[in-house]
């Protein structure tokens, strides 16, 4: 398949999502990765927020740098978990104060991590449909959510799942960004189901290249994603072979967009994980030009 980005032409949108660094090392390795997929021209990018606030510092300053030292238009994640309303409010103010106007509102995993018990904070907010309507009330912001393709695992069912999502497109958000999957069959399903519930926001998904398929199975065990058994004869035998597990998984991705393309799908969130050169092994494979080639294109 042969796409081209947004510049006025036809083809598929991407976006990208970012952790904050947690030491120097880290710092390094997340502005490199900053700097090799600006080539890409995301629509734009997010940047993580902790359980609890417990990245904040990080998360802002990762945050200002992105606004006033990249091209890219950047959005913050937000989580209510273990704030009071006041204390979410001066997280917005913080986020404001650097330039903010685009935010992933989110509800937060428990501080125990993913699988602890929710409990909401008596004082703040109890859910991300909550979180979106404060943030609409504060201004006109772009407000992304989440959304579960497989169900979130504390959702009693799908139908709750999709209420959920619907309450907070009623709030005001702008779109949904889905948990990671990689069956496409379970995700249009879904998809479908949105969209008979009345949800007309954009469900962009969520892809996850796949850096290192074990430790991918312990996180999707926990927040509820599907690991199919082809995945596995996909990577069968190549524990001692870095660079063709790199090539598989970036035909999985690759293949895994084409298909969604096909179904009807044109906008794309990857989970970079701070590392470029698989993410941009996916973009190569689908034909995407980098804005070096786009230029060079245009000179000749």
């Amino acid at each position: 398949m042969s796409s081209k980005t947004e510049n006025g032409q036809r083809g598929i949108r991407i976006s990208f999502e970012f952790f904050p660094p947690k030491s120097e090392e880290a710092e390094t390795q997340l502005w490199n990765t900053v700097a090799d997929l600006s080539e890409w021209e995301p629509d734009f990018v997010s940047v993580t927020y902790g359980a609890g606030g417990s990245t904040k510092a990080p998360t802002l300053s990762a945050v200002r740098r992105m606004i006033h030292e990249t091209p890219f238009t950047t959005a913050s994640h937000l989580t209510c978990v273990g704030a009071t309303r006041e204390d979410t409010h001066r997280v917005i103010d913080d986020l404001l104060s650097t330039g903010v106007r685009r935010f992933v509102a989110l509800r937060g995993d428990p501080p125990g991590g993913v699988g602890a018990a929710y409990q909401p904070h008596p004082g703040g907010y109890a859910n991300a449909a909550e979180l979106v309507s404060a943030l609409r009330e504060r201004g006109d912001f772009d407000i992304s959510v989440s959304a579960y393709p497989e169900k979130h695992p504390e959702s009693r069912d799908t139908a709750a799942d999709i209420d959920m999502l619907k309450r907070k497109a009623d709030n005001g958000a702008n779109r949904a960004l889905t948990q990671f999957f990689f069956d496409n069959d379970a995700f249009e399903r879904y998809h479908d189901r949105v969209r008979a519930a009345g949800i007309k926001i954009p469900v962009v998904p969520g892809i996850m290249p796949i850096q290192n398929l074990t430790q991918l199975k312990r996180f999707a065990g926990a927040c509820g994603t599907l690991i199919p058994s082809w995945l596995d004869e996909r990577f069968d035998g190549l524990d001692e072979d870095a660079d063709k597990r790199a090539d598989v998984a970036a035909d999985v991705a690759a293949e895994q967009i084409e298909d969604l393309v096909r179904r009807g799908i044109h906008e794309f969130h990857l989970y970079t994980m701070n590392r470029s050169p698989l993410v941009s092994a996916v973009l190569d494979r689908l034909g995407i030009p980098r804005k070096t080639d786009a230029r060079a294109g245009a000179a000749a």
